[in-house]
C-alpha cells in the first residue's frame, strides 16, 4: 500500500544554497560515460527509465547515482529529463571491480 503525504517535493536544485560546481571526479565520470554510451534513439513522449546499478559495497545508496546519470543521459541523447514520468532503480551487489550500470528507456502512455 502506498502512503501519500501532502507536501510539495523538494528538488535537488532547491536543497542547496549557492552554485554547485562539478568535481574533477564528476567531470572524468561524465567524459568516460559519454564515450561509452551506445547510440540509441529515445522514444517520443512520456518516458520510463529503468536503471540497474551493481555496487561492490552494500552500503552504497541507490538513489545517489540517479541525478548525475540522468543528467549525462540527457546530454548524450538530447532529451529533456522532465519527460521521465517513471523511474525504476534496482540495486545489485557484485564483486569489487565488476561494478556496472545498465539502463533502458521505454515510452509510456
Amino acid at each position: 500500500m502506498s502512503h501519500a503525504i501532502r507536501i510539495k517535493a523538494l528538488s535537488v536544485n532547491n536543497a542547496w544554497k549557492g552554485r554547485r560546481f562539478k568535481t574533477d571526479a564528476y567531470k572524468d565520470y561524465e567524459a568516460a560515460l559519454l564515450l561509452m554510451l551506445p547510440r540509441l534513439s529515445i522514444p517520443e513522449g512520456k518516458l520510463e527509465l529503468n536503471i540497474t546499478v551493481a555496487f561492490s559495497s552494500k552500503s552504497s545508496d541507490v538513489d545517489n547515482i540517479a541525478k548525475p546519470l540522468i543528467d549525462i543521459l540527457q546530454k548524450k541523447y538530447g532529451f529533456n529529463d522532465n519527460r521521465i514520468y517513471r523511474l525504476v532503480i534496482d540495486k545489485l551487489i557484485c564483486n569489487k571491480g565488476a561494478e556496472y550500470i545498465a539502463f533502458r528507456f521505454e515510452g509510456i502512455t
